[in-house]
């Protein structure tokens, strides 16, 4: 056993490019005999990371760094964070850029995100999705090259991309080139796709568009010939998306998610025995909550009064927040409105006391203009009811949920019609609306792949869109139909208009990673 862990922490080191003097290596096996074989892997990934942030001198590592080393990630563990529920505002999601030369996402401290951003940060919008997308899609399959001197395989296809660089700078015809890129109308009329390299028009009168809702500005596959300096395109698809299990497989314990914690909450050992041992634990999702409808309050009582007996962990309740979101007397009613659910939620002592409950803006609620991401809704609005009931967030839109190792990502807009209305062609009837939707969402990588002048979002907090890697849930608070679909092991739901949707909701088990489909009598 001592001889197979000093062979496994040599060759992870080496193929870092880092090396070890023996004093050096004896320290680390003994620090790390303790530990199972199945977190050797782990834990080796988490060193390997703290001495690369640290100003190396030599790729030769002596006793004294390892030591740090080991000392740092002890402490770490030490203070890992253990808390068993975490609402994450969309504004604290860390900003991890991939780099292509150390194949690694590594944050972005170069520049402090704002609000009004420079012209740059809309440049670096498009390429950090780009990076995102092709380096996934180049781990793919379908796109690794093979590896020289194997047997092909008869029933695996090969494929291998293309830049718009190679193909402008080819004067001969190229047949059945694939390419990824955006596509972009740069002239009306006029289709192109765009990568880092530099931009191509396409002609699509011929192509056979794959399932997904394919707009301006998202990420396509795109496979034809390129001939007088037009790619003549005969496929459009998505990149493919991927797993979250195989993503955390390559980047080790990186907190894409955000929150507390600097590691990824999927590899705690102590909120996976808390999230097992929690088997009653219960999301309850509703959308459209009008406070000043009467029916409305009406059927939230008879909500509560369901569950006064068993109380849901937390209740999510989505804008807007008013059954007509303009007009003079808007803040008056608003603060009414909430004034009168801490009313009603106080008649419940055990839900008032147990869960907890977020509130999520919509487009139309109150707040500093309708740009994503959407801050909470002020405070002076809700002080009444933070005052009065224990447990309550008002959160960003979108937001995200860590409940111990399940992540969650509730999203608030109209994001159905949007797409729809904005696409080249509209989606075949072979697959649902909301199946092309889940699918487009799950292999863009992003909540939101609409045009910048269709949906405005701050340039600077794009990546708070993201859905990479991908959660165990995502919640579209659409006024579309209520739905349930899953890609690539992501349940994506949408709850529907309470109102509208004759009362119904959803309701998430996260140990059992269940959705339940329900609805109020009327």
């Amino acid at each position: 056993m001592a001889g197979e862990l000093k062979s496994k922490v040599l060759s992870s080191f080496k193929l870092h490019g880092l090396s070890l003097r023996s004093d050096a290596s004896r320290r680390l096996c003994e620090a790390l005999a303790p530990v199972s074989r199945a977190e050797v892997n782990m834990w080796l990934d988490k060193i390997v990371d703290v001495i690369q942030k640290q100003p190396l001198t030599s790729s030769l590592l002596d006793l004294e760094v390892i030591e740090l080393a080991i000392e740092e990630c002890g402490t770490a563990s030490e203070q890992e964070n253990d808390q068993t529920l975490q609402v994450i505002d969309a504004f604290s999601i860390p900003r991890l850029v991939y780099n292509n030369d150390r194949k690694k996402f590594l944050l972005n401290s170069a520049s402090k995100p704002c609000l009004h951003a420079s012209a740059d940060a809309k440049t670096d919008l498009f390429k950090e999705r780009y990076m995102i997308l092709y380096q996934r899609t180049m781990r793919h399959r379908l796109f690794i090259p093979p590896v020289p001197g194997s047997a092909p395989h008869q029933d695996t296809r090969k494929f291998q991309l293309k830049t718009v660089e190679y193909l402008l700078g080819t004067t001969a015809k190229l047949g059945r080139v694939i390419v990824l890129g955006m596509l972009t109308q740069m002239k009306e009329g006029k289709y192109f796709i765009e990568d880092p390299t530099g931009t191509v028009e396409l002609d699509i009168a011929e192509a056979v568009f794959h399932s997904g809702i394919f707009t301006e500005n998202c990420f396509v596959l795109a496979e034809g010939t390129y001939d007088d300096k037009i790619f003549h395109v005969s496929a459009l698809g998505f990149p493919p998306a991927e797993p979250s299990n195989q993503t955390r497989e390559y980047f080790g314990s990186v907190n894409f998610f955000g929150g507390s914690s600097e590691r990824c909450a999927k590899h705690s050992t102590l909120l996976a025995q808390a999230e097992k041992d929690n088997q009653d634990a219960m999301f309850v999702f509703l959308s459209e909550v009008w406070l000043d409808h009467p029916k409305v309050m009406d059927k939230l009582q008879t909500l509560f009064t369901g569950y006064s007996d068993m109380p849901p962990t937390v209740f999510v309740l989505c804008g807007h927040f008013c059954s007509m979101p303009y007009g003079p007397n808007h803040v008056r009613l608003l603060k009414q409105g909430f004034r009168d659910l801490a009313d009603l939620i106080c008649k419940f002592p055990n839900i008032a006391e147990s869960s907890h409950f977020v509130f999520v803006p919509g487009p139309l609620d109150i707040g500093p203009g309708n740009i994503l991401p959407r801050p909470p809704i002020p405070d002076v609005l809700t002080e009444d009811i933070r005052s009065r009931v224990p447990l309550v967030t008002f959160a960003s839109n979108p937001c995200r949920f860590q409940y111990c190792t399940q992540e969650i990502i509730v999203f608030r807009e109209d994001i159905t019609n949007k797409m729809c209305r904005n696409c080249l062609r509209f989606p075949g009837q072979e697959e649902s609306i909301p199946s092309h939707l889940v699918k487009t969402i799950t292999t863009q990588a992003h909540l939101c792949p609409l045009p910048l002048h269709v949906r405005p979002i701050y340039w600077s907090y794009d990546n708070a869109l993201r859905v990479y890697p991908l959660p165990d849930l995502i919640v579209l608070a659409d006024a579309y139909d209520p739905f349930q679909e899953e890609a690539s092991d992501c349940r994506v739901i949408n709850p529907g208009a309470f109102p509208k949707s004759k009362f119904q909701f959803k309701v998430y088990w996260p140990q059992k990673k269940l959705v339940e489909n329900s609805q109020l009598p009327d």
